[in-house]
């Protein structure tokens, strides 16, 4: 039996992997990882996820050693150095067939084409295998036959097909006969990519240990009230497994198992309310590949194109640092720079801040996410960043804009995740600790004064979307 080789990419784990699962079929198994660190930084990459990767490779190779299946690491730099270390790769250890789970985006879809015409030229194959997803993108469509713009009709379809079945989990293969090729080291860091601080790394243990003891706790203590705190920052309502899910040490099969597990089968609000969650990760991988433009950094609703963004370095600059005078903005991108997350809500609140009440364009918002983000992930971002500013598919009304301090209310409503990412405001008592403002013309020792008139600038994107809509 010729040898197979296993090209790991966002799938870091060895229970149900698709790819690792059919290679270990067909015969001996040879893993390999590709450091391609121009690439990620064209990508904005954070220093924090390329982090997270090396840290679970790390674990992955101690699983991986176990199974006697070596870990490779080559370096690519760009993806277009692929196809030639991939060929080389398989010359020299008579490779019969690699195997990959798919990947979404416009430059994924390049590099694995321009991998399999090269492969096949010296009669290598490479074969893909659904793994990210639940279903693959384009078995989902209208009755148009097109992609679904609008998720609650892409939801409603998804629970139809669930209904007929639940995607099967892939066994874990056996251990395989010493290949006498030992693994290669890993870097613990690599050039460009500055060391997160040890309280990030704390925060984020890597492994699919760790992974799946966050997962079955979530499940056992928290999934049947999730949705009933979820949207509160303050508490450990969320499962926190977004990191796990985009490096691929989870996968979203796992986590449907595990939520209908919990539950016994039977449905719940919050288990519902969480796997909606997941469909909602899946809508944008879809969107991601019936609609390409998304990848090119082009809005979903192409009209929007002609938005009159403002372009403002200082107001940015205060956004992206957590200092403009709105306790619950700032609170959460500073969270955002501490610990490489933040919650889900939260996005939604900063993102239309940025996009409405200062008008900056969304790809700048975009962007600094992507190169903080611990859980980056191009389609979820891509997604969660028009929706908000109103430029995408199945988007939030133009006129819909959260008003920070009234969503503060709402859902910090006793500021204890304000006070937590605010020492400045930790003294501030009673409802002042929303609008530091209230205290009087000084407002709060050390703390800035709002930078923008909520009203104002809520009427002045009215306006400019108003103008868009009169050009149509």
């Amino acid at each position: 039996m010729r040898r197979q080789l296993v090209w790991l990419r966002t799938d870091l784990r060895l229970r149900d992997n698709s790819a690792l699962a059919t290679a270990a079929e067909r015969g001996p198994v040879i893993a390999v990882f590709l450091l391609s660190p121009g690439q990620w930084r064209m990508h904005d990459d954070a220093a924090c996820k390329v982090d997270f990767w090396l840290r679970n490779l790390r674990e992955l190779r101690a699983g991986l050693a176990e199974l006697n299946i070596p870990l490779l690491v080559r370096t690519a730099d760009r993806w277009s150095d692929v196809p030639r270390v991939l060929a080389e790769l398989c010359r020299r250890h008579g490779i019969e067939t690699v195997h990959v789970n798919e990947e979404y985006g416009l430059h994924e879809a390049r590099r694995d084409a321009a991998v399999k015409r090269e492969l096949a030229s010296q009669g290598v194959d490479l074969r893909s295998y659904l793994d990210q997803l639940l279903f693959a993108p384009g078995t989902l469509l209208t009755k148009g036959g097109s992609y679904f713009r609008v998720y609650s009709q892409f939801r409603t379809l998804c629970y139809q097909r669930l209904k007929l079945g639940i995607p099967a989990l892939q066994a874990v293969p056996g251990a395989q006969a010493p290949l006498g090729l030992a693994s290669d080291p890993l870097p613990k860091c690599l050039e460009g990519f500055e060391t997160p601080p040890p309280q990030l790394r704390e925060h984020w243990p890597a492994g699919e240990t760790e992974a799946h003891d966050r997962l079955d706790a979530f499940a056992d203590a928290h999934l049947g009230v999730y949705h009933q705190r979820r949207d509160f920052p303050a508490s450990a309502g969320t499962s926190q497994l977004s990191p796990y899910l985009a490096a691929g040490v989870l996968s979203p099969r796992q986590c449907l198992h595990a939520a209908l597990a919990s539950n016994h089968g039977k449905s719940s609000s919050g288990a519902l309310s969480w796997i909606n969650e997941l469909l909602w990760r899946e809508f944008y991988k879809h969107i991601l590949v019936g609609f390409p433009r998304v990848s090119r950094h082009c809005p979903f609703r192409e009209d929007t194109e002609r938005l009159n963004w403002r372009h403002d370095r200082n107001d940015l600059e205060a956004w992206q640092q957590g200092r403009t005078g709105f306790p619950l903005i700032d609170a959460a991108m500073r969270q955002l720079l501490a610990t490489g997350w933040m919650h889900n809500r939260l996005r939604m609140v900063v993102a239309m801040f940025l996009t409405k009440n200062l008008l900056i364009d969304w790809r700048e918002g975009e962007r600094w996410f992507m190169r903080h983000l611990i859980d980056g992930d191009l389609a979820a971002n891509n997604g969660g960043w028009q929706w908000s500013a109103s430029t995408g598919t199945d988007a939030v009304p133009y006129f819909r804009i959260f008003n920070p301090i009234a969503q503060s209310e709402r859902f910090d409503p006793d500021g204890r995740f304000i006070r937590r990412w605010l020492p400045e405001l930790a003294g501030v008592e009673g409802r002042a600790v929303h609008d530091p403002s209230r205290l009087g013309l000084f407002g709060a020792a050390g703390y800035p004064q709002p930078m923008v008139d909520l009203s104002a600038t809520r009427a002045r994107a009215l306006d400019a979307f108003k103008s868009l809509c009169a050009q149509r």
